[in-house]
């Protein structure tokens, strides 16, 4: 049976369109980790492992995302397990109020370190100083002060599909659909494409579930977070 490119989507991804960001080229690979710790296998047999518990040796903590469960690999440490969801569009719903929808900006590389700061604080998922590099990301500013104070990206890239990530919003400005409008932006483009969006969320984060699911998207698969540190 051919496994569907989203049930291990850093493999889909690091072997495909995103082999560029990959460290390692043989039965383990992980984005280089200053674009973030994301890290896979082909399948759970020992040799794989291996070479993932060789990875994790090499360049430090890595988190695994999967549908499957996830073996420990020997030699590592596991220091979280917890389950999440896979989501994917089915249908974009439209903004609720689109004549006060706020403006949106290109995000660069000269918007790096604000993007940082804003992902330590609100901790959207793993963000680290080049993951924005993975793909466009749109976010607002104070029109006052121009702080940036919500953004979303693109991260995995697996064949057909484009994962919406980095979806976060200072606390100071929560309750302005700002993480909706930005979800939508995100979205659009992806479909713009001809890609299939998916995101995923902590299976305890229902906020954040029910807004995706206002959004558009469906539930396509239960997933484990896994934080894997050398032993």
């Amino acid at each position: 049976m051919t496994r569907h490119p989203l049930d291990r989507p850093a493999w889909s991804a690091l072997t495909g369109r995103q082999r560029g960001f990959a460290i390692g080229d043989g039965p383990a690979v992980r984005y280089d980790p200053a674009v973030g710790p994301f890290a896979a296998i082909g399948d759970d047999d020992p040799d794989q492992l291996e070479a993932l518990a060789a990875l994790v040796r090499a360049h430090g903590r890595v988190v695994l995302l999967q549908a499957a469960p996830a073996p420990v690999p020997p030699g590592t440490v596991e220091r979280l397990r917890a389950p999440g969801v896979q989501l994917v569009l089915d249908r974009l719903a439209e903004p609720r109020h689109p004549s006060s929808a706020p403006t949106l900006l290109e995000l660069g590389a000269s918007d790096a370190p604000e993007m940082l700061a804003l992902a330590r604080l609100t901790e959207p998922g793993p963000f680290e100083a080049r993951t924005h590099e993975l793909g466009g990301f749109v976010g607002v500013r104070e029109p006052t002060t121009g702080a940036l104070v919500a953004m979303a990206g693109e991260r995995m890239r697996p064949d057909g599909h484009t994962e919406v990530s980095g979806v976060c919003t200072h606390p100071d400005h929560r309750g302005r659909g700002l993480a909706a409008a930005l979800s939508i932006a995100v979205a659009r483009r992806i479909l713009a494409r001809s890609e299939t969006p998916f995101l995923h969320a902590y299976a305890r984060n229902r906020p954040a579930v029910a807004l995706y699911e206002r959004l558009g998207f469906v539930h396509r698969a239960d997933v484990e977070v896994v934080v894997l540190d050398a032993g």
